[in-house]
């Protein structure tokens, strides 16, 4: 008689509680390798992310022994023609955009090594929490494969200075350093990691999810400006958020000296 058929966990863990979307890479004995596979699920659950009005905030996490070890090798060296490589770094690059036009902020929950195409990840998140234990690296230049679409959300993130040591050593760097760096916002010990990006998460969801999505997609356009361009813009921002409906409950509850109830628009 034949052994009934396991099934394989799945790529990505989605969990929700209070306005907070928590997705987990779940390909722990690949490191959270990003697959094709695992590229297209999270690409998947964050379009349904982007239609679900209940989220206000994502929490971008892993299982096992790292955050994120870039590609997966394995997959790259299985299949290398020239058709291939163009479409997996554009689907990753699409991958990186999606996450940053997301009208939700997220957050990157960092427990362990990011390298790679996992820093450029944690780099491209709005927000990161590291733990003490966590480490992150551009390594492609030891196997002979410069970092070159990390180094796009990396030199974002970083000081030119600091990026280049990065990409041209490939050392990795402590959790201190990449908070001293601007890599991530914040270190913690390890046990308090969950507690400091729920709390963190929270504060962020009690906002105008409306607001939200207006100051995520300001923030990166205007970066890209130049100065003058930029506070013509931001101008325009600011008067279009001021006719919202949040805006004036918000000024009218500081007034009242009381707690604001979002509208959403």
């Amino acid at each position: 008689m034949l052994a009934p058929a396991t099934q394989d966990p799945p790529l990505l863990l989605r969990e929700d509680r209070d306005g907070i979307a928590r997705l987990t890479l779940n390909r722990p004995e690949a490191r959270n390798a990003l697959s094709v596979a695992l590229m297209a699920t999270l690409s998947e659950e964050l379009a349904r992310i982007e239609a679900d009005p209940a989220v206000k905030v994502v929490v971008l996490a892993a299982n096992g022994p790292a955050f994120c070890a870039g590609h997966d090798l394995k997959e790259v060296r299985a299949d290398p023609g020239r058709a291939t490589m163009e479409r997996l770094f554009r689907q990753c690059s699409d991958l990186m955009l999606q996450i940053t036009r997301l009208p939700r902020p997220v957050i990157a929950e960092v427990h362990a090594m990011a390298t790679a195409a996992g820093c450029q990840l944690v780099a491209t998140c709005d927000l990161a929490v590291a733990a003490e234990s966590a480490r992150f690296a551009t390594p492609g230049v030891n196997i002979g494969l410069f970092c070159s679409t990390p180094m796009v959300a990396l030199t974002r993130a970083v000081g030119a200075k600091a990026a280049m040591h990065m990409l041209l050593t490939g050392e990795p760097v402590d959790a201190a350093t990449a908070h001293a760096l601007g890599l991530v916002n914040r270190v913690v010990p390890a046990d308090r990691l969950r507690a400091a990006v729920d709390a963190l998460a929270g504060t962020i969801a009690a906002k105008s999810p409306h607001v939200l999505a207006i100051g995520k997609e300001a923030f990166y356009r205007q970066r890209e400006m130049p100065l003058a361009e930029a506070y013509a813009y931001a101008s325009k921002v600011m008067t279009r958020n001021m006719m919202a409906a949040d805006a004036a409950e918000g000024i009218g509850a500081f007034v009242e000296k009381r707690p604001p109830v979002w509208k959403g628009c």
